[in-house]
């Protein structure tokens, strides 16, 4: 009867510590778990938390070149100065200076007002003169085309010597001078209607080249000048002696 309980008992003692060690190894797993889980938590939210740094990153570099556009960078305080400096610019550009100089295309005709003129005679060419106009004006002008000359009573102004056309409209500034040879005879004394005078008018022409403009000039002579019909004048010319080639 005695060992029947005493195996009972060693039994029961088995028994409880089997269980004991079940608990303590449940336990034991449960911790573990819970360890692990505790471990893997951190790793699981790293990433879910990195996509929210990354995205307000952006945004505060926005918000920082917003800035610097709205002024408050050096970068605005260059684009500010450039754009007042082109606005200060182009007004003046558009307003030029007036320098009060006598500038742009010459249109003055020379004429009796503005210029003196002159005849003078030659031993070169035979039976011809020079015609001298001088601007005597504080501007420019231009003597076109040739002079319209009356010697004495004449009803008709002489023919002109064409081939002497020069090719460009002959400018004088205020004290040049411009020249026109003046064939008064023929020298083989073929011209007709021959006479004697003292008295010469030059008359200008104007841009539209259709006749006389502007006020005439009385040219005084010292000497009386002898013309018959063969009488003739060549354009304006810059030099003299490209006035007595014909």
């Amino acid at each position: 009867m005695r060992n029947r309980n005493f195996r009972r008992t060693a039994r029961t003692s088995a028994l409880g510590t089997a269980a004991l060690l079940a608990a303590l190894s449940l336990t034991a797993c449960q911790e573990d778990g819970q360890a692990a889980a505790d471990t893997s938590t951190p790793a699981t939210a790293a990433p879910s938390e990195q996509p929210s740094d990354s995205t307000k990153a952006p945004a505060d570099k926005g918000n920082g070149k917003d800035k610097g556009t709205n002024g408050s960078g050096a970068d605005s305080g260059s684009s500010s100065g450039s754009s007042s400096g082109s606005a200060d610019a182009e007004p003046a550009a558009k307003q030029p200076k007036d320098t009060g100089d006598d500038s742009g295309p010459v249109t003055l005709a020379c004429d009796g007002g503005n210029s003196k003129v002159k005849l003078t005679a030659v031993t070169r060419p035979v039976n011809h003169m020079l015609l001298t106009v001088t601007n005597t004006g504080s501007k420019a002008c231009n003597a076109y085309y040739h002079p319209f000359l009356r010697f004495g009573e004449a009803q008709a102004v002489p023919r002109t010597f064409e081939e002497s056309k020069p090719q460009a409209v002959v400018t004088l500034g205020p004290g040049e001078s411009a020249y026109a040879g003046v064939m008064t005879a023929s020298a083989d004394g073929s011209g007709t209607g021959g006479y004697s005078t003292k008295e010469l008018t030059v008359s200008f022409q104007g841009r539209e080249g259709s006749g006389s403009s502007g006020p005439s000039s009385d040219v005084p002579l010292t000497k009386a000048v002898f013309v018959d019909s063969t009488l003739a004048v060549t354009y304006w010319q810059t030099g003299l002696d490209d006035a007595l080639v014909y």
